[in-house]
């Protein structure tokens, strides 16, 4: 859908908020008019005051440019804050995509709340039908163009490229998300990486040999049952000085977890086709930073595997060495992803020395428990990410909620026959799982560990602005992340 910002403009439908207070905004007041009051008349209905969510559809005269005029409820001003803003656009392009019409436009009385409400459309008109072959015109969106009108038309403009840019990560971490895994494992993943180059990221891609040779053996365990060759995706995007060490995201990447050896059940199996959520995220914030030409360095590295059931998979009670020299019990092949980030956080250390490290992982089924479907778990070991981490999740709509670690959870990880095991018990799940992940980092090194789980797909009731079962949480809390903290 094409997004256009203009002081004026001619559409097919023509929408206005309306605050709870009931009144029509002066913008409606000549269209009112002429149309004989039917916009005061829609106000005047009982059911319509405002309230946000709330629609109200009037069909307008023929002697009127446009044939549809649409009000939607904004709620109290003082509440409508950038969340509010999106819905607003989210919610128009959802009510209105099928209704035959091609062109809609929203009247916005300041540019922040244009670009917002654009952002919301965005993302609301998001689709994944890659795959059906026989769709029905009704099927289809009619609706081509979102129009903001706007008083200040290059305001507007300049606050929605950053978005915009996010936005378009977004749609990259859907689309790998929701891709089936016949079509997206590791190598088809490291070939979408690969495209980023286009966008001026470096790319390169390590296959076993490579890792073989830098020990990788903790990565390179989980994918040993499968007949698909595990990856690692190193993407780097240095607009920032030359020289300056870089941030970096870590992403899991398994790309289908059956659990190996330690199966799953099969009920919901299906969903395990993203379980590269972390992956996704990391190669949706790159994307995002490239596109908006991001004053800053930054760094993304993915450890893409398939975790299968083969005779050649590993065991429960095999010993792994990680990179770092480390050795694991491997009690429990479901807890693999774990396994993939020790290596990915050694290798970003190794190569990169950052000034800090953000890893995302669909990492354990107990941050669903502890915080449900609308925050991440968030693992840190530095007071400042914690806090810069959770005020740009705010900022834009992708919350974390911070979690504890501590020595006395460490201890549930202490092994008979390694340095370590891969799970501390049934107990303090995502916690424990943290501090796993935290034996791979080195002393000093600021580190936070996101367990997006509860957060990576949409259960439930959706939103307007997250239409799709893969969320694609991740690209723009990184991106906003990044812009506030390391762009001067």
């Amino acid at each position: 859908m094409k997004i256009t910002f203009a002081e004026q403009a001619a559409t097919d439908i023509v929408a206005f908020v309306i605050d709870q207070d009931g009144r029509l905004p002066d913008t409606a007041s000549s269209l009112d008019e002429s149309s004989g009051g039917l916009l005061t008349e829609a106000l005047g209905q009982k059911r319509f005051s405002g309230k946000s969510g709330q629609i109200a559809v009037v069909v307008l005269p023929k002697a009127c440019t446009a044939r549809r005029a649409v009000l939607i409820g904004g709620g109290k001003p003082a509440d409508r804050d950038a969340r509010a803003q999106e819905k607003i656009g989210g919610l128009l392009v959802k009510s209105q995509a099928g209704s035959g019409f091609k062109s809609l436009g929203l009247y916005a009385d300041d540019a922040e709340f244009a670009a917002r409400a654009a952002i919301g459309a965005k993302l609301a008109s998001y689709r994944f039908d890659n795959y059906f072959t026989k769709q029905k015109d009704d099927d289809k969106p009619s609706l081509k163009t979102f129009s903001l009108v706007v008083p200040d038309e290059g305001a507007a403009k300049a606050a929605w490229k950053p978005m915009d840019a996010a936005a378009d990560g977004t749609a990259l971490a859907r689309d790998l998300m929701n891709m089936p895994p016949n079509l997206l494992y590791p190598a088809t993943f490291a070939e979408k990486i690969k495209e980023l180059e286009k966008h001026g990221i470096e790319v390169e891609i390590l296959g076993e040999k490579e890792m073989e040779k830098l020990g990788m053996g903790s990565l390179l365990g989980v994918g040993q049952g499968s007949v698909k060759e595990s990856k690692l995706g190193i993407m780097k995007w240095m607009g920032g000085k030359k020289g300056d060490a870089p941030v970096a995201l870590c992403g899991k990447g398994v790309c289908f977890d059956t659990g190996g050896i330690s199966l799953k059940p099969g009920p919901g199996m299906e969903n395990m086709r993203g379980d590269m959520g972390g992956a996704a995220a990391v190669t949706g914030a790159m994307l995002a930073l490239a596109k908006r030409k991001a004053n800053a360095n930054v760094v993304g590295l993915v450890g893409l595997v398939e975790n299968m059931p083969d005779g050649n998979a590993i065991r429960p009670g095999d010993i792994l060495t990680s990179a770092s020299g480390q050795t694991i019990e491997v009690l429990n092949t479901d807890a693999e992803g774990r396994l993939v980030l020790a290596d990915v956080l050694w290798y970003a250390q190794k190569e990169f020395k950052p000034k800090s490290i953000v890893d995302l992982a669909t990492l354990t089924g107990a941050i669903v428990v502890s915080l449900g479907h609308h925050h991440a778990g968030l693992f840190t070991n530095n007071d400042d990410m914690a806090e810069q981490l959770t005020k740009a999740g705010l900022a834009e709509g992708e919350r974390v909620w911070r979690m504890p670690i501590g020595p006395e959870y460490d201890r549930q990880l202490k092994s008979q026959f390694a340095d370590m095991k891969n799970i501390g018990g049934k107990s303090a799940g995502s916690i424990t799982a943290a501090q796993f992940l935290q034996r791979f980092v080195n002393e000093g090194q600021a580190w936070t560990h996101l367990d997006i789980a509860g957060v990576a797909w949409v259960e439930g009731e959706k939103s307007p602005i997250d239409p799709s079962w893969a969320s694609g949480f991740g690209p723009r809390l990184l991106d906003r992340w990044i812009a506030d903290n390391y762009e001067g």
